[in-house]
């Protein structure tokens, strides 16, 4: 295995600790086994725990939101019916993605559960990285379904995160369950529901 294998070895083994431990009960020795490496030959990669795991977030972050934003723009590249076109954006968006990168969510998981004892610095990272960037994407797309005159919103990016958590609000992936299609797709009409009666220009637009 060559250096660069062996670290990305470490990075995915660190995932896989990380996302079912937590940073702070997640030790070297367990990532090493996990990797399939030598404890050693994780230091030689990473000087400690917190780089690691500022490595870690941040490379499955990037993965994560490099998904999210091709959903969005395969999506929402040309509204037709806004309401509807949203709903299908928001059932791509919540669900798949949760599914093919579980780990991460899990993490993300961990990360809210003990966010106290992790360097404020990776999580600046991550949240650069990832969410914000996502949240940037969507608010773009936002901005141009403005410009069109179908909503009326003046700060994009806090519309996308507006319609980011009421399309993922009671949706059980964030607790570790695995969602029902249904599930989802109650979820996400009623919250895309709720974000056009705020934000719609006039009820027609809602329905195209």
């Amino acid at each position: 295995m060559v250096r660069g294998d062996k670290r990305s070895a470490v990075v995915d083994g660190a995932l896989t600790v990380f996302a079912r431990d937590g940073y702070t009960r997640a030790s070297m020795d367990a990532i090493a086994a996990e990797a399939g490496v030598s404890t050693r030959t994780v230091y030689n990669h990473f000087t400690d725990k917190a780089e690691l795991f500022s490595a870690v977030i941040q490379h499955s972050a990037a993965r994560v939101a490099d998904a999210q934003i091709a959903i969005i723009e395969r999506y929402l590249h040309r509204v037709v019916d806004l309401e509807a076109d949203l709903v299908e954006f928001g059932i791509a968006f919540a669900g798949p993605v949760r599914e093919e990168h579980g780990a991460h969510f899990a993490l993300v998981r961990q990360v809210n559960a003990e966010v106290g004892h992790i360097p404020q610095e990776a999580i600046d990272a991550w949240q650069e990285i990832g969410p914000a960037r996502v949240r940037r994407a969507l608010g773009e797309r936002l901005r141009e379904l403005a410009g069109r005159g179908l909503l009326r919103i003046d700060q994009p990016d806090r519309a996308a995160l507006q319609l980011m958590r009421l399309i993922a609000a009671d949706n059980p992936s964030y607790r570790g369950a695995v969602p029902t299609d249904e599930e989802i797709a109650v979820t996400v009409a009623a919250g895309v529901h709720l974000f056009l009666f705020g934000v719609a220009t006039r009820p027609s637009a809602a329905g195209g």
